[in-house]
């Protein structure tokens, strides 16, 4: 799961407990301007993710880590896909940031608000 935070001119994107180990990641800095949109849709959630680039997938447990996908660069951190949200991102590491939140509603609005 991952706890989003705001600061004056970026997001924090926080990997929390041992999902810190699957991922390889402990926290993500973006900046507002790279967020293109916040959003829940199933599209990203097929049979096939991506290469495996750098992480762990358990089927029906847990996907996290990095994944290339049609030579898009994607994180993941996702056990509950209900949860889950796609960030969509421009000039960044990452070209989308699929992870699992406590709120989904309420991490879109607040990344869609800048």
């Amino acid at each position: 799961m991952v706890k989003v935070t705001a600061t004056e001119n970026e997001f924090v994107f926080d990997v929390l407990g041992n999902h810190q180990f699957w991922t390889f990641e402990s926290k993500i800095k973006v900046k507002k301007e790279n967020i293109i949109k916040a959003s829940q849709s199933d599209e990203d959630f097929t049979f096939w993710i991506g290469w495996k680039m750098l992480g762990t997938q358990l089927p029906w447990v847990i996907t996290a880590g990095t994944y290339l996908k049609k030579g898009k660069r994607n994180f993941w951190d996702v056990s509950n896909k209900k949860n889950a949200i796609i960030v969509e991102l421009n000039h960044c590491n990452y070209d989308k940031l699929i992870i699992e939140v406590k709120s989904p509603i309420e991490t879109i609005n607040l990344l869609n608000a800048k």
